[in-house]
């Protein structure tokens, strides 16, 4: 194994993700952002909505398109309703985003080993996996600026112009700006280019202003196109949208400028050491290469204080920041790895022995606590609940012999299987968690196109909702007149709640009937992540 890390580190990377995230892709339930992005890659498909963009038939622009190409790409491969394919090209953006990261590594520091163990803590922090199902457009934004960096950082510290690392920093910047407009180039890019200043000198820096400025330019007109070409083709939703959006960076989601200021926690396993990678006093003499030391520690403080000064603030927005912490993290881990065999000093040596001991432990007694808080669950799939305890104990055995051994380089590298094993193993335990009371929507456009009926929303229907019933889902606005309500004999209609007095009001026109209730909640009611948004009732209305 450690022949085959050091000859195809990037082969092995990719297989690692691949065999971490792919095996259960679709386990998991569709999240509100992902179905918004689902839909309107599914409506490119079906409504040849490629430009124009749409979710449920109402113009959608807040997001660009790129992403949604790539993802409708694989749903044409995969079909339209596989959340496999839906998800698999965020996963791909992962790995992305990992071989860059090794790349941008490898050039500065000239070492494998190190640059690994960069990538697979970001690979590994538990935010950047997270964001694939919580706001997958994100790693899209996140992953082509980091193409980006690379070949801008070639760039800069190269004494000649290589017109392909301008062309290929051009192209990273446009496809991030056709994924999320620039909040990467705010949040990743532009941090980056402070922390290069004050870390590197620019090579031959007078020959290199034209080819930047040829860059950015570049940038704008392959990643601005879309957006002209939807200000000129539907000028005034545009302009609503724009304004809309605008407005939410100083009035929505509100939050203090100290709010990320816990932003290390994002990483996960990782909190401790990227915590103490931080302390810039204690790292400075310790890092193996102080200049790159001090360029990641830059980088990753300056996107934090960027991303402060803007009011709207949400935890998935320092996902960026995890890419130079993941970098600055890689030399505490690496100076471990070097020297904790030979350090005595308690102050260095206990974090590494309760960080580490903790991992082990909640492995140890999660299986446990798992079966006894979940003991029905438990007994309805004890396979799958054993085959998760025991790779887990073992796991978290073999990390604290190691540990014992201080042989920090085999504790980091079970870490990191550690971390892959929750989704390989404990996924498919997790997804026994799920509630008595849910009832999908997805068999209902099915029962509707036997029967003919086409199914309406009395006010706009969840994104969940539309996706996973697999077609638009008209909405009506309100029923304060029979003008309002679809001219078809027969129709269904989902409500979030229609009291007496409009059922009574409907009573006049047609005959109204309760077919279902329908709860897309996989938690149980009561507990945090059960929301009342996602039941509804559904009903069949015939004109009298």
């Amino acid at each position: 194994m450690p022949k085959l890390l050091k000859n195809y580190p990037l082969i092995l990377l990719c297989l690692f993700i691949a065999i971490m995230l792919l095996p259960n892709l679709d386990s998991m339930q569709v999240t509100i952002m992902e179905a918004r992005n689902f839909i309107t890659a599914r409506e490119m498909v079906t409504d040849n909505n490629w430009l124009l963009t749409t979710m449920n038939g109402v113009p959608r622009y807040q997001k660009p398109p790129l992403p949604t190409w790539i993802t409708a790409l694989s749903a044409l491969i995969f079909g339209i309703k596989s959340v496999f394919g839906m998800r698999l090209p965020a996963v791909l953006m992962v790995m992305v985003l990992g071989i860059f990261t090794y790349k941008l590594s490898k050039f500065i520091l000239k070492s494998r080993a190190h640059s690994l163990i960069n990538a697979l803590i970001l690979i590994t922090s538990f935010y950047v996996i997270g964001i694939t199902i919580e706001a997958p457009w994100d790693i899209f934004t996140h992953g082509f600026m980091m193409i980006a960096i690379y070949y801008l950082f070639l760039l800069f510290k190269s004494e000649t112009v290589n017109w392909k690392h301008i062309f290929l920093a051009s192209l990273g910047i446009a496809a991030s700006l056709l994924s999320k407009g620039p909040v990467s180039f705010y949040a990743l890019l532009l941090p980056f280019i402070i922390a290069f200043s004050f870390s590197f000198n620019y090579k031959n820096l007078k020959a290199k202003i034209i080819p930047f400025i040829i860059i950015l330019i570049l940038a704008v007109i392959l990643g601005g196109w879309w957006y002209l070409y939807v200000r000129l083709e539907d000028p005034h939703t545009f302009e609503a949208i724009t304004s809309k959006e605008t407005a939410n960076w100083t009035s929505y989601n509100v939050r203090p400028f100290y709010y990320y200021w816990s932003f290390f926690t994002q990483s996960g396993i990782w909190t401790i050491p990227a915590f103490i990678g931080l302390l810039y006093p204690y790292m400075k003499h310790r890092a193996i290469h102080y200049r790159a030391y001090k360029f990641t520690f830059l980088w990753t403080i300056a996107a934090v204080i960027l991303l402060s000064i803007i009011p709207e603030k949400k935890s998935r927005y320092l996902m960026p920041v995890l890419i130079p912490l993941a970098l600055n993290t890689g030399f505490y881990i690496e100076y471990l790895i070097r020297k904790f065999k030979y350090l005595n000093n308690k102050k260095e040596t206990l974090p590494v022995y309760f960080n580490f001991t903790l991992i082990a432990i909640i492995g140890i007694v999660s299986p446990f606590g798992l079966a006894y808080l979940f003991y029905e669950q438990f007994h309805n799939n004890i396979v799958a609940f054993s085959i998760f305890g025991l790779v887990s104990i073992v796991i978290s055995f073999f990390i604290l012999i190691q540990l014992y051994k201080k042989k920090i380089k085999h504790v980091f590298l079970l870490t990191v299987v550690f971390f892959a094993s929750l989704f390989v193993f404990g996924l498919p335990v997790f997804k026994t968690f799920t509630s008595k009371n849910y009832k999908p929507v997805s068999r209902l456009l099915k029962q509707n196109e036997i029967n003919a009926i086409k199914t309406y929303s009395l006010g706009e229907a969840t994104p969940e909702t539309v996706w996973q019933y697999g077609e638009k889902i008209p909405t009506i606005i309100n029923l304060n007149t029979i003008e309002n309500l679809p001219k078809d004999s027969k129709f269904g209609l989902l409500t979030y709640g229609l009291s007496e007095e409009k059922i009574s009001f409907l009573s006049s026109y047609f005959n109204v009937k309760k077919i279902n209730h329908y709860d897309l909640n996989e938690a149980e009611p009561g507990s945090r992540q059960y929301r009342d948004r996602l039941t509804f009732d559904y009903y069949e209305l015939e004109r009298k």
